[in-house]
């Protein structure tokens, strides 16, 4: 596949307004994935040998039935990530857009589509002002201008927003309704001098959602992201949402999926959506620190469903709870004991681009 450089100063000039736009449902069809290859080794100290062949796993599995887009750093790190794939380079499209790090779903464009109006649906992204989870990580040079780079990339306008804000922490139904957090969207490490009530108008306008529900969020333990939504809850169809229940009072997690819990059910049951309880798994420890793993965090592309697992009795339960919510999609689990290291899996690492 061909490869293209990208230059930093992109800008659109079709300059479209976002209103004409909507987000569609991760399960809605797919033009391509786009991850970006990781090359930190902060990010997984210790453990990076072993991530690459992760990511090898999830790319596999995509590429059989979607395009899949790789960031890399240059055209040397394009040659090191061919080796890494071997065999595995039908479907696969190189974009040379350096990065700081490898989330993908959180400093990359967040792409949306025209409303229908009986012509061809036509793309745009949504780039959203980007400071590393709050400030957390500098540097973030790279990963603040990756949005326009994906942009320009695929010769889409570019729609800026004014919201700190990441991929991660959002999540829509494809039908109006999008679901998101206090703890992160109203953290005042992102957006300080704007309340709710803006903080909604500017992703109802970026999205094309009406109506914004609320959860509480709050970390899970070892969560560094103040509380992505798509570790806590996630839309399966329009009128279906699974969440991750703590049934051991005892656990660290108990009180913060509980409370998320209660708010899904108060914000769901007026508008007839159903609630699927997803179990969670065993803790995962790495290094002493407990890590912030959810199965929550899946991905689903165009033909699979890629579910994240951690070496437990649960795994299968999660998987058996997913699968009949997904027919003509095979749901698959892949480990992700090394990659939550990161404290991140699949749907981190994973952005969709509609077809």
């Amino acid at each position: 596949m061909s490869t293209i450089n990208v230059s930093a100063d992109y800008e659109s000039t079709a300059n479209p307004t976002a209103r004409d736009f909507v987000m569609p449902a991760e399960w809605e069809p797919h033009a391509a994935t786009w991850l970006s290859w990781p090359h930190n080794r902060d990010t997984w100290p210790g453990a990076y040998e072993r991530v690459e062949p992760s990511y090898r796993v999830i790319v596999e599995h995509l590429a059989a039935s979607e395009p899949v887009l790789l960031n890399v750093l240059n055209e040397d790190h394009e040659e090191h990530v061919r080796n890494q794939l071997g065999n595995c380079q039908s479907n696969i499209r190189y974009a040379r857009i350096p990065t700081n790090d490898a989330w993908a779903r959180d400093h990359g464009a967040t792409f949306i589509q025209s409303r229908p109006n009986g012509r061809a649906a036509k793309t745009a992204a949504v780039s959203w002002q980007y400071n590393a989870w709050g400030g957390k990580y500098p540097p973030f040079d790279l990963d603040e201008l990756v949005a326009q780079r994906m942009a320009a990339f695929l010769d889409v306008p570019l729609i800026p927003s004014t919201l700190f804000l990441e991929g991660g922490a959002i999540e829509v139904n494809g039908a109006g309704l999008l679901l998101t957090t206090e703890s992160c969207a109203l953290n005042a490490n992102r957006n300080p001098s704007l309340d709710r009530r803006s903080v909604e108008k500017e992703l109802m306008r970026c999205t094309g959602a009406h109506t914004v529900l609320w959860l509480p969020g709050g970390d899970i333990a070892g969560d560094d992201t103040d509380g992505h939504i798509d570790n806590i809850a996630r839309f399966a169809a329009a009128d279906t949402v699974v969440i991750p229940v703590e049934h051991d009072r005892n656990d660290e997690n108990y009180r913060t999926l509980a409370e998320n819990r209660s708010a899904l059910q108060h914000a769901c049951s007026r508008l007839g959506i159903r609630i699927i309880d997803l179990p969670t798994p065993d803790p995962v420890f790495y290094d002493g620190h407990r890590l912030p793993a959810s199965y929550a965090n899946f991905y689903i592309g165009n033909r699979v469903v890629l579910v994240p697992t951690y070496r437990c009795v649960s795994d299968g339960n999660a998987i058996d709870i997913l699968r009949p919510l997904f027919p003509g999609r095979e749901v698959v689990g892949v480990d992700c004991v090394d990659l939550i290291w990161g404290l991140g899996a699949i749907h981190c690492l994973t952005q969709q681009v509609p077809a």
